[in-house]
Formats: C-alpha cells, structure tokens, sequence
C-alpha cells in the first residue's frame, strides 16, 4: 500500500527519472500531482510492473492527475553536463511545466538541486516504492522514454533499443562494438569495457 502523501492537505508532486543508467537516449523525469484520494491496487514502482501495466497505468494517472508533466534531456546535455545534473535537470523542468505549482516536492532519491524557485522538498529514497505520486512520475518517466527509445530502434535497429532501451546489455555493448556509436549514445559514459576509439555510426 502506497503513502498517498507525505503532509495532509499539501499539493505535493512526486518526482522520478527513468534512463540515469543507459548508454544511449536521453534521461526522461516527470512530475505527477495526484488527488489526495487517488488509489489504484496496480500502482507501484515502474520497474516492478509488466510494461502493458505501466501503459495502462499511464492513461489512467493522465485522466485522474491534478497536474502532470514530462521533461527530456538529450544525450548532448548529459554530456555536456554530467548524468547527475542533468538529472536534476530533467526533474526541475518537469516541474516547471506543470499547469498548477505544487507546494512540496517528493524526489524518488538522496539528493536533488532545486532550481524551482523557492519550492520545498523532500527526497525520499525508493520513494517510487512508498509515496503514489512518486510512483506514478515513475510510470510516466519510463513509460515516455520507452517510447522514445522504440522510435529511435526504427531509425538504429542494430542497437536492439525495443528490448534493452538504451541500457548497458551485452547485445547493446557488442553493436557498439561491432557498429560504433550514433549521436544518441552518451560518450562521457564508458560505453565499453576496454573502450578502444570508438566510431561515429553513420548510415
């Protein structure tokens, strides 16, 4: 059973990213404020639910939200930089852009750098396990990279980003090392064990 807030009669938007660990695609945060008595017996963590779960979970947290936003940061700013900040910033510009200003924040997680302009927050680590919004940013967050991640396979199919999404898989690790790297991998991560020169992949 998840906490459906953290301070009663608070508007409060859950915070999660999706994408920190992959090597190719961007790194996608979103920002969800529920209603107070919103509940769902599937809602959980993204990364304990089936993927038809999720989409399914998806449309209803978008009908029933309060407010809700994505945000994506590309490959180049993650390089730019570092996975780190442009977590922070992914999560903040999900904020930014939801249609109503929460009051408190939930951040999936042990740090953040606020740059909302004076919002307060808690982070809260596993929080996409305990509170419902954070779970329900969770969703979003994965939800909308995968479908990111599935276009960019039609572009790359090479790379299998249908079935590993970008992260650091053996299949992913040895099509780069077979076909070099496209402008969607990141090349501040170490994209190969023994990381030789590695290629720009050109079509």
């Amino acid at each position: 059973m998840l906490y459906p807030f953290l301070q009663k009669g608070r508007a409060e938007a859950g915070v999660d990213e999706a994408g920190r660990g992959c090597l190719a695609g961007p790194v996608v945060a979103a920002a969800v404020i529920l209603p107070e008595d919103f509940a769902h017996p599937l809602l959980n963590d993204s990364k304990k639910l089936k993927a038809s779960d999720r989409y399914a979970l998806r449309q209803i947290i978008e009908h029933e939200a309060v407010a809700w936003a994505v945000s994506f940061i590309d490959p180049d700013v993650i390089d730019e930089v570092n996975i780190l900040n442009a977590t922070f910033l992914a999560m903040n510009e999900a904020v930014n852009k939801l249609k109503i200003r929460p009051q408190h924040l939930l951040i999936d997680g042990n740090r953040f750098k606020d740059t909302t302009a004076g919002i307060g927050y808690s982070c809260i680590v596993k929080g996409d396990a305990l509170y419902a919004s954070i779970a329900a940013a969770s969703i979003l967050a994965k939800t909308y990279r995968d479908d990111q991640m599935l276009t960019l396979h039609q572009q790359h199919h090479q790379y299998l980003w249908n079935n590993n999404k970008g992260y650091p898989t053996t299949d992913h690790r040895l099509a780069i090392e077979v076909h070099g790297i496209t402008i969607h991998h990141r090349k501040s991560f170490r994209l190969l064990p023994e990381e030789p020169q590695l290629r720009l992949f050109h079509e």
